[in-house]
């Protein structure tokens, strides 16, 4: 693929820059070399390789999942400042109004 000024331009644009001459061509250079590096993995004979899933052999160890530490609804209500049979009662916070 080859950067062009177009190329440099458009993207200016999408990323909301104002760039210089100068800084348009550091940046049409600096992403022909980048891309350049990346081509030279196409190099690569990789059909023995097996794709990486984890950097490391550790493998995720989950723990049963088990219900502990249940409070009662009155232990719950005891730090309520108000309730409503089985609810908390709070103040109004939405206040629709109809149109």
């Amino acid at each position: 693929m080859k950067i062009d000024l177009d190329l440099i331009v458009k993207l200016e644009n999408l990323a909301r820059l104002e760039l210089t001459e100068d800084e348009r061509k550091v940046l049409q250079k600096d992403l022909q070399e980048m891309i350049g590096m990346v081509s030279k993995l196409e190099e690569l004979d990789l059909a023995d390789v097996e794709p990486l899933r984890h950097v490391t052999e550790v493998t995720n160890v989950l723990r049963e999942d088990k219900v502990e530490g249940q409070l009662s609804q009155e232990k719950v209500f005891l730090n309520a400042p108000d309730r409503e049979g089985s609810y908390f009662r709070v103040p109004k916070v939405i206040d629709r109004k109809e149109e």
